[in-house]
């Protein structure tokens, strides 16, 4: 191997009759290292957006949900949320009660997704700045009549032109029959604080109620709730844990949802687009080992004559190739580590420097997120190095099948 390692670079040193062969080299090192800064900083950026969208939408719901099968109420979710707080992993375990339905206020109308909890149970598990406020309150009176809670998010509030302290009519379609027909239930609720996560799907159609104003409005009987909901200290482990807490209990009577299965369209288009980029990028590193191969080719022919001579001096076909191989690795293995280094390098300073800066007004963000994993990188790094390598083996091949007479006597 030192054999070939010397040959090797003695051919990449290049003469004065090879300074198109060294040039083009050093375009196919610039070539693999922008391609691999390239690809390095924008999967490291599309992996800072999932892991930024991923904790937004973690924050506002549940790692693992518990309901029936049939859909019917949980009658029996105390003994589910006792169990869930004995198993390992689990941070907190509260009620839900959802539905949606009307809110009315100011002559504006808006359909909402409520959520009813208990603010002591859910404050551990949910990030939702002021869900304490759904706590009853003696202030709570409008009018000298009692009114119950409720937390908007900041845009539906905004949709609804309401400010805090203002209120507004929840309108659940789970009404009654009357003699004039069917009239829907509606209640008065007083705004008592609102919450932003940053993601307009949430704070344009979200708002939360305490668990009792929410059987009130869903007709739902007293001590039932629709699902349990469960955060975890690792979310990969949501499985694990579900089955821990329904150990014991009739399988076919719940039926367990986590965060992926919750979120499976996102999360499965924000992967599908990283694969596609990564792919596309990858076309970049593919065209500069054209020119790997390019050089080789024209070192091969320059060459000739060398090789020829070293065949009739005893060196094997397998040598002769891995002459070629290593000569097109180097160029290779420079490109990569140019690009690594690059590469980590933009990225550690947007991560401690925050030098790319976003419009508030226009992202949820301030920053450009970047979320740089090491097998991100290695893998990079990996593939890079293949295409190189692929690139080497038709050029030492031919070298390793010249025919030394003929070469000697034309080289």
């Amino acid at each position: 191997m030192t054999f070939e390692l010397f040959i090797s670079r003695r051919y990449f040193k290049a003469n004065p009759r090879q300074t198109i062969i060294a040039l083009i080299s050093m375009l196919g090192i610039i070539g693999v290292t922008i391609g691999v800064t390239a690809l390095i900083v924008v999967i490291a950026v599309m992996g800072g957006f999932e892991s930024d969208l991923k904790s937004r939408i973690l924050g506002i719901e549940p790692h693992l949900v518990i309901e029936q099968t049939n859909d019917r109420p949980l009658t029996n979710y105390d003994e589910l949320i006792r169990r869930a707080n004995q198993t390992k992993g689990v941070l907190a375990a509260w009620p839900l009660i959802s539905f949606q339905a009307m809110l009315r206020a100011n002559s504006r109308i808006s359909g909402a997704l409520i959520k009813g909890v208990d603010p002591d149970m859910a404050k551990k598990g949910l990030h939702i700045k002021n869900l304490q406020s759904l706590k009853t309150d003696k202030t709570n009176f409008v009018q000298g009549r009692s009114i119950s809670p409720i937390v908007l998010g900041k845009d539906l509030a905004r949709i609804l032109s309401l400010e805090k302290g203002d209120t507004l009519f929840v309108v659940s379609p789970r009404g009654a029959l009357a003699p004039m027909g069917f009239v829907p239930y509606m209640r008065r609720f007083l705004v008592t604080g609102f919450f932003e996560t940053g993601m307009y799907e949430y704070d344009s159609y979200l708002a939360f109620v305490t668990l009792q104003d929410a059987r009130a409005l869903s007709r739902m009987k007293k001590n039932a709730a629709a699902a349990v909901e469960i955060r975890v200290k690792d979310i990969f482990q949501t499985a694990h844990i579900g089955k821990s807490i329904l150990s014991g209990l009739s399988a076919s009577q719940f039926r367990m949802k986590d965060w992926k299965a919750l979120n499976r369209n996102l999360f499965s288009a924000l992967k599908l687009e990283k694969t596609a980029m990564f792919i596309t990028l990858t076309l970049i590193i593919l065209v500069a080992t054209f020119s790997i191969t390019s050089a080789q080719i024209m070192m091969v022919l320059e060459k000739t004559r060398d090789i020829a001579v070293l065949m009739t001096l005893g060196t094997t076909v397998n040598r002769i190739k891995r002459i070629f191989m290593m000569q097109g690795l180097f160029i290779g293995i420079t490109g990569t580590t140019g690009g690594v280094i690059f590469g980590t390098g933009i990225c550690l300073l947007q991560i401690h420097y925050k030098l790319i800066r976003l419009p508030g007004d226009v992202f949820y963000i301030t920053a450009l997120p970047v979320h740089l994993q090491f097998t991100d990188v290695i893998l990079v790094a990996f593939s890079t190095l293949l295409i190189c390598f692929a690139a080497t083996l038709y050029p030492a091949h031919k070298a390793a099948h010249l025919n030394p007479v003929e070469a000697i006597r034309y080289g």
